[in-house]
């Protein structure tokens, strides 16, 4: 008696199951991707009143939104600097120093000497600190600059160096 009613259950469970789980697999394409996905019949059912519903129009052209045709030429510096902020650029590196005392006092040597040049301190290599001086575009528009800061600073060079496009030259 127990054994039957144990079986009785299981069928029980096991027809409900097969009722209620009758999906449908539907395949649709979206911009070319297609897409299957797996829903129950009374959805799909749903889904077909509310398409069968919508106007179609299969001869009605699709708008295509006009190219804009632009020259091919290189883009001026204001326009590079429209799009980014911050480009890669050059800046001269006037000297490494061992600790952040005598990078403060070079900086401010620097700017006593070149005061028309924007100096900073890069602590990137750190225990060491780089004295960076100016933002340019390219490295031949550092090379004025380069041959006055050389002859106070020796060890003065050009390197590549991310800048901010509104302070370059």
């Amino acid at each position: 008696m127990n054994n039957l009613l144990k079986l009785f259950i299981i069928a029980t469970v096991f027809s409900f199951y097969q009722i209620d789980a009758q999906y449908v697999v539907k395949k649709d394409t979206l911009s070319g991707t297609e897409l299957s996905f797996a829903l129950d019949e009374r959805v799909n059912d749903a889904l077909e009143k509310i398409e069968d519903k919508c106007d179609r129009n299969a001869g009605a052209p699709v708008k295509v939104p006009p190219k804009v045709l632009v020259a091919n030429r290189e883009l001026t510096n204001a326009e590079i600097c429209r799009k980014n902020p911050k480009i890669m650029g050059y800046k001269i590196q006037v000297v490494i120093v061992k600790s952040n005392e005598e990078a403060t006092k070079i900086s401010t040597e620097f700017r006593n000497n070149f005061r028309n040049l924007k100096v900073e301190k890069d602590a990137s290599l750190r225990p060491n600190y780089k004295i960076l001086a100016g933002s340019y575009f390219s490295s031949q528009s550092a090379s004025d600059d380069l041959r006055n800061i050389k002859k106070v600073y020796p060890s003065a060079k050009v390197i590549p160096y991310a800048v901010f496009c509104v302070e370059a030259k």
